[in-house]
């Protein structure tokens, strides 16, 4: 199942790469998305990640909850010692 040029495919995975864990995350879901059935197993295949992930993603994405931009994880407490 090929559902894109090989040059459009190699320009998706080199983006994919440059994007952090969430992002990362959210584009696969809109890819999957876009391609309708069959589209989470192969984008999977194609970016090399989980269906789960894809699948949180696409959660994500249709949340009514306003998605968060500023931060990726939750800031941690840290001790400052002298």
């Amino acid at each position: 199942m090929s559902h894109y040029s090989p040059a459009v495919a190699i320009q998706m995975i080199r983006f994919y790469n440059t994007l952090n864990e969430r992002d990362r995350r959210r584009y696969a879901a809109v890819e999957a998305v876009k391609l309708g059935h069959g589209g989470i197993a192969f984008i999977s295949q194609l970016l090399n990640c989980d269906p789960k992930t894809i699948n949180r993603g696409v959660s994500e994405l249709e949340s009514e909850e306003q998605m968060e931009s500023a931060r990726q994880r939750k800031k941690g407490w840290t001790e400052i010692s002298d």
